[in-house]
């Protein structure tokens, strides 16, 4: 009989919870509700409230709403958004996550006082949370996604490094070394470990459950940055790991003389899809 664990630590982080958490209280007053792209990076979740009437819009469709009610997730949105809000008249719920506000105000205080510096966000380009990050720029901040990209950056003037909250702590250190190694001696280079601990601790936490089985599947949507980085971490250290979006994924010839399966998850999966995911491998076995 195959054994099946589902990861304790892995589902929502705190910001995703809050954000679907005002969702639900809107939606269950009968209102319509908009939502500022998709509430989560998980297809089933957001299929599931748009069932209950979510609607998802883009930028471009903000601008032509007036007088309603618009949600913004917990990715956080550039300055634009919210002045469009006010024009239109729009009634904005602000689920953008604690940790991301208090770094967006620390990127637009350190704008506003050096707007000649350099100011560099190790981050996805066009991701949700770096775009509302770069907003706080006047679009000026540099994006860099990978360490490689650390040497396109002029070392002769002063560099202020931030991170999106959902990135490798790992690689965000070796820029930091880089950085300090090649800056030149009349240029500041000053770092900030912007990096979210709910996000970052998950990283040992999940090489220790992939460990434990003979099989993982990790759930999360495609589009999720942090599910991208854990499923990494889960095939690096076994790599009998499989990454789905939903149950009907699964393939039952992965199972075949396996005794312990583990089923983990990015801070964008919601507990009752890993359990669906659970209850199609028990109802599938008895066939």
């Amino acid at each position: 009989m195959i054994q099946i664990e589902i990861d304790n630590g892995s589902g929502f982080c705190f910001g995703v919870t809050t954000a679907i958490k005002k969702a639900e209280e809107e939606l269950s007053a009968g209102k319509t509700l908009y939502c500022l792209g998709d509430i989560v990076h998980n297809g089933m979740e957001v299929e599931r409230l748009h069932a209950r009437g979510l609607v998802t819009i883009n930028h471009e469709q903000l601008k032509d709403l007036h007088d309603v009610k618009v949600l913004l997730r917990a990715h956080g949105e550039p300055p634009e958004t919210y002045e469009t809000a006010r024009r239109n008249r729009i009634e904005i719920i602000d689920a953008t996550c604690p940790v991301v506000l208090q770094l967006q105000r620390r990127i637009k205080r350190q704008f506003d006082s050096k707007p000649q510096a350099q100011i560099v966000i190790f981050g996805k380009n066009g991701h949700a949370e770096v775009l509302g990050l770069v907003g706080q720029t006047e679009s000026r901040a540099i994006v860099i996604e990978k360490f490689e990209d650390v040497r396109h950056l002029d070392f002769n003037r002063d560099i202020y490094l931030y991170s999106q909250t959902t990135k490798s702590l790992e690689e965000f250190h070796r820029i930091i070394e880089y950085i300090q190694s090649h800056i030149a001696s009349g240029a500041t280079f000053k770092s900030f470990d912007t990096i979210c601990r709910q996000v970052a601790n998950r990283m040992p936490n999940i090489s220790g459950f992939a460990s434990k089985h003979e099989v993982i599947l990790f759930v999360s949507g495609h589009k999720s940055s942090n599910g991208k980085v854990l499923y990494g971490e889960c095939k690096r250290v076994n790599p009998n790991s499989y990454h789905i979006e939903r149950a009907e994924e699964i393939d039952m010839h992965w199972f075949q003389g396996v005794r312990t399966v583990g089923i983990c998850g990015a801070t964008s999966t919601p507990k009752w899809l890993m359990e669906e995911c659970r209850d199609y491998i028990i109802n599938h076995l008895a066939f």
